[in-house]
């Protein structure tokens, strides 16, 4: 690694240290973030009482409660939720606060800034995201295969990047717009509705069904249940992470373009400031 990229790298590092202490700061967060997560496994226990158990998959055949079920789509729609919402808000908050324009005067490459504003959510989130799905599984009793974390992790980590595509479209419309930054969202929110996060997708309308062949939400959701539900290993999840990888790759590299042409724009209009 050249001595440019190891201080391009160190620069990364200053931004978690920074937004570490900024989160910490800002304690009662942390419990409100427990109280919410709580609530949402309380409020999808009492729905899965109404949902019959008969129409529900399984994996690897072996048959699946809906609790197990909606508790890996809960799971990744608060990795979704908050990946975009701090990709695409990391830039819009240093905008606000004024310290944008500070950072892009600084011989700090774009991608830094880009990394590092989200840097600490990337190590959060699988953190959160395990305690709330360890949190389900003591409370509900989810019968989950340990020899499926490494590759639902892998399959995750094939993920992410596409929602980090969407949150840098939405940055740029936001650096663009000033207003309109919810659309990548709006997005992320239909396909989440037709990846059947929450039902089975055979309870889904047809018109609706039929996308998740190309859905990367529920391509993703699919490799995860397979791994973690039915103890999938390595062979049957490639599948899922080789139709992941260019579907993520394409938005992130969309993502990447529209950002850097709306940062391109406003520094040629002098608006970058504007909020």
């Amino acid at each position: 690694m050249t001595a440019a990229a190891l201080t391009e790298a160190g620069k990364v590092g200053a931004f978690v240290r920074r937004d570490l202490l900024i989160a910490w700061s800002y304690r009662l967060g942390f419990v409100t973030d427990v109280v919410s997560m709580a609530a949402q496994a309380f409020v999808f226990s009492i729905v899965g009482q109404l949902v019959d158990p008969a129409r529900m998959p399984s994996y690897d055949g072996s048959p699946t409660t809906y609790m197990e079920f909606v508790a890996i789509g809960l799971v990744l729609n608060l990795v979704i939720t908050l990946l975009l919402d701090r990709v695409a808000g990391a830039i819009r908050h240093e905008q606000v606060i004024g310290t944008l324009e500070s950072l892009l005067t600084t011989p700090t490459r774009t991608a830094t800034i880009q990394v590092g504003s989200a840097a600490f959510e990337f190590l959060w989130v699988p953190v959160r995201a395990t305690l709330f799905l360890l949190a389900i599984a003591l409370g509900f009793g989810l019968n989950l295969h340990a020899s499926g974390i490494l590759p639902a992790a892998a399959v995750l980590l094939a993920f992410i990047p596409f929602v980090w595509g969407l949150g840098l479209v939405s940055a740029a419309t936001m650096l663009t717009f000033r207003r309109g930054g919810g659309g990548a969202a709006a997005v992320a929110a239909l396909l989440g509705l037709a990846s059947g996060a929450f039902f089975p997708v055979e309870l889904l309308p047809g018109w609706l069904s039929w996308t998740t062949a190309v859905n990367p939400i529920a391509i993703a959701l699919e490799g995860i249940r397979e791994s973690l539900l039915g103890g999938a290993g390595w062979g049957q999840t490639w599948p899922a992470m080789l139709t992941l990888a260019p579907l993520s790759a394409t938005a992130l590299a969309a993502g990447v373009l529209a950002f850097r042409l709306a940062l391109k724009r406003e520094r040629r209009l002098g608006t970058l400031g504007l909020y």
